[in-house]
């Protein structure tokens, strides 16, 4: 898989929040897909912090601001300390959501960080990003540090903001993001922004995105491999223990010829996330059908282990649904190097 990482979490567990054995469970914890991380992840440079799975560099103070600001303001605030050469550089951004996302472990909480971070003054609260939500553009995303919900807020509301500067190593792919938006939702031409819409970071998408063969669609962004009826339960929300069952039957009866289905991680599920849409937040002109509002991932929620991670696809958040609820659907992905 190209352009997906791994989310750190290398433990199970049941419906009740109980851990359990991985092999067999078809969790994240037993599959472990994506980019794993290096051995040393992170490398102190001064004031800044390298983070050796996506080549990023963010500042080791992870309140440089001190206390919360509107978003207008935290871009503000990053463009003085570009004037300011702090750390020495000049080409400091509000990170996009992905890139933002990147630094989180869902195995960890308080803060949801890998373990052996080296950052200081990491505040347990929302954390603001550069990518305005394409279902409301008066808002914009942001993060919180607490349990790494993703969410968006109203960009008049306060959260604390984390420059990250640097090309990256190709990892991150772009969230799709070109427009850019002022506080009251109003689009505004994007040079001199800072905002996602302008900068456009990250790995560009493939054109076309999406092949299409009979049942199946390959992402060629990722190499990940959908079921391109985007619901296996004849459009019935079910349980997350459901939902690992339904993806056990369809490697039973070979679905589409292959046996290696399984229930994506959260950043499976968010790769197909475009920011530039809504209801639902998928590239345009995808070939997907009978996509539903929410869906299960196989990741669980270490903040709360008898919730599961979701991904929102009307607006493209990443939550968390209590697993034993009949409350969300299921979308298959393999890969054709694993059928």
């Amino acid at each position: 898989m190209r352009h997906i990482w791994q989310t750190g979490q290398v433990w199970c567990y049941d419906s009740t929040g109980k851990e359990v054995p991985c092999v067999g469970s078809g969790q994240d914890g037993e599959y472990r897909m994506g980019a794993p991380w290096p051995e040393n992840r992170f490398e102190v440079e001064g004031e800044a912090v390298r983070d050796n799975l996506t080549g990023l560099q963010w500042t080791q103070d992870a309140n440089i601001g001190g206390f919360p600001v509107s978003w207008q303001e935290a871009l503000a605030r990053i463009n003085l300390l570009n004037r300011e050469s702090y750390g020495g550089f000049g080409d400091w951004r509000l990170p996009d959501r992905r890139e933002l996302r990147s630094l989180m472990s869902y195995q960890a909480k308080k803060p949801s960080l890998p373990s052996d971070h080296p950052f200081q003054n990491v505040f347990l609260g929302w954390y603001w990003t550069s990518t305005s939500a394409a279902i409301h553009p008066a808002y914009a995303w942001h993060v919180h540090l607490e349990g790494a919900r993703m969410f968006y807020g109203g960009k008049d509301q306060y959260s604390l903001f984390w420059p990250v500067r640097g090309a990256g190593n190709g990892l991150l792919p772009a969230t799709g993001a070109d427009r850019c938006y002022a506080e009251s939702g109003q689009e505004i031409p994007c040079p001199g922004s800072g905002q996602d819409g302008e900068l456009q970071a990250g790995f560009p998408w493939p054109q076309p995105r999406f092949a299409v063969s009979d049942a199946l669609v390959t992402d060629k962004l990722t190499d990940l491999v959908w079921a391109r009826m985007a619901t296996v339960t004849k459009q019935a929300a079910v349980t997350w223990d459901q939902a690992l069952q339904a993806v056990r039957g369809l490697n039973q009866d070979r679905f589409a010829g292959m046996s290696s289905w399984r229930l994506p991680n959260i950043n499976e599920l968010e790769s197909l996330v475009d920011c530039r849409s809504h209801s639902p937040a998928l590239p345009v002109g995808h070939p997907f059908e009978e996509w539903q509002e929410g869906y299960w991932s196989s990741t669980t929620s270490f903040f709360e282990t008898d919730w599961a991670w979701v991904l929102y696809l009307h607006k493209g958040a990443c939550g968390v649904g209590h697993k034993p609820g009949k409350t969300f659907h299921v979308w298959p992905v393999t890969s054709l190097r694993g059928s």
